[in-house]
């Protein structure tokens, strides 16, 4: 049975950058990343607010069954396969992606501690927080340079979306985890903390 580490925070708390320096150097078969963000159900089954903007900040916009059913087989010693989700950027042509199980599996997304029957199975639990502000700017960034989203559409779900949820959804369970990181200018003594932890149990 793999060792279940759950991985999250708000949107640009720097989850994707912090995993990239803990499991740098791991191969696939010592550590398993599967992250919550190629569960997203498609664009035309996600809710839409007032506006009819489609709100992608809900724990119902992922696909979980199918989420909990690809750790579960992870766990067990299954491979698993996925699409790759490209936030609906044309310009991106999803991969097939490849899990291998692996001593140790880490879990990220908005909503892995959300979701009981996973966070039950956690065996550690590590909460990213950053000020509002600098998330924000970094949500700009991500999404204007990789997901060629307009700075008004990003502006306007942070503020409707993104916030709300997370004050909802995620920041209730920063009071349950083990780790908790303040990202708001670096975590580069945390991931060393964390990497040194992996090493012990691949």
């Amino acid at each position: 049975m793999s060792y279940l580490i759950g991985i999250t925070g708000g949107s640009g708390s720097g989850k994707t950058t912090f995993l990239r320096a803990v499991t740098e150097g791991f191969s696939p078969q010592q550590v398993c990343v599967l992250s919550q963000d190629h569960y997203y159900r498609p664009r035309e089954e996600q809710k839409t607010d007032a506006l009819g903007i489609h709100n992608f900040d809900l724990p119902e916009s992922i696909d979980r069954p199918a989420l909990v059913r690809d750790v579960m087989r992870l766990l067990a010693g299954e491979t698993v396969e996925k699409e790759e989700y490209v936030f609906n950027n044309a310009d991106l042509k999803p991969k097939v992606l490849t899990f291998y199980p692996a001593p140790v599996l880490i879990l990220e997304g908005l909503f892995v501690f959300h979701y009981p029957e996973i966070a039950e199975k956690l065996d550690l639990k590590v909460f990213l927080h950053a000020r509002e502000n600098v998330s924000l700017i970094r949500r700009i960034r991500r999404d204007q340079l990789e997901r060629n989203y307009p700075l008004d559409d990003v502006l306007y779900r942070f503020e409707h979306h993104v916030q709300p949820a997370f004050d909802r959804y995620i920041k209730p369970f920063a009071e349950e985890a083990d780790i908790v990181v303040n990202n708001n200018r670096h975590f580069s003594n945390a991931a060393a903390v964390l990497r040194s932890f992996i090493e012990q149990k691949v």
